[in-house]
C-alpha cells in the first residue's frame, strides 16, 4: 500500500483511460492533481482559475476535458488536461455534487440536491452550452448515464419532502441547436 499526501481536503477522483492518468479534485485548494497510477506518483498539482471547492468529476477521455463541480462558484468549469487551463464556466443550480459525461452524445449531467439535473452540451471541445436546468425531486445528489442507451438514472431520496427510496430513468432527447 502506497499514500500520496495532498494539503488539501481531496474530492471525486477519475482515471483517464487514453492518458492512463488519474486525476483528482483538490478541494480547499481549488487545484486538481495528476497521479500516475503505474508508479503511484504525482506528476503535477494544476489551479483551476475561476472554481472554488471544486468536488464531483467527470472525463472526457478522447479530447483530454475534466468537467469540475466547483460547490463555491455554483459552476461546472471544463478544464482543458492537456494544456492545464479552465476554458468554460457554466452555471449550475445549488448542490452540485455528482457528474455524469455520456461521450456519445458529448452531454454531461450534474446531478444538484436542490431539486435540478443541470444538462450542458458539448459542441466541441472548446465550447459548451447550458441545455437546461431539468426540474426533479430535491436530495437528487447522484446519477448513473448508460451510455448505450443514453439513459439517466436518479435515485430520488424524497418526493415532495417525504422519504422514498426508487430509481427513477430519464431518456435522453435530442437538443435543438442555439442560433
Amino acid at each position: 500500500m502506497k499514500t500520496l499526501e495532498f494539503k488539501s481536503e481531496t474530492g471525486m477522483p477519475q482515471y483517464d483511460s487514453v492518458s492512463r492518468k488519474v486525476y483528482v479534485n483538490l478541494r480547499n485548494t481549488n487545484e486538481v492533481a495528476e497521479i500516475d497510477p503505474v508508479h503511484d506518483v504525482v506528476l503535477g498539482i494544476y489551479p483551476v482559475e475561476g472554481c472554488r471547492y471544486n468536488h464531483g468529476m467527470a472525463i472526457d477521455s478522447e479530447h483530454h476535458r475534466a468537467f469540475l463541480l466547483c460547490g463555491g462558484t455554483k459552476t461546472l468549469t471544463v478544464f482543458a488536461l492537456d494544456t492545464r487551463k479552465a476554458i468554460a464556466h457554466l452555471p449550475l443550480p445549488a448542490g452540485a455534487d455528482v457528474v455524469k459525461f455520456d461521450p456519445s452524445l458529448g452531454r454531461v449531467y450534474a446531478a444538484c440536491s436542490s431539486g435540478f439535473i443541470a444538462v450542458i452540451q458539448a459542441q466541441d471541445a472548446d465550447h459548451y452550452r447550458k441545455v437546461e436546468d431539468f426540474a426533479v425531486q430535491k436530495m437528487v445528489h447522484s446519477l448513473a448515464v448508460d451510455t448505450a442507451t443514453h439513459r439517466v438514472y436518479a435515485p430520488e431520496q424524497q418526493e415532495n419532502g417525504q422519504p422514498v427510496a426508487r430509481m427513477i430513468v430519464y431518456e435522453a432527447v435530442e437538443a435543438a441547436p442555439k442560433p
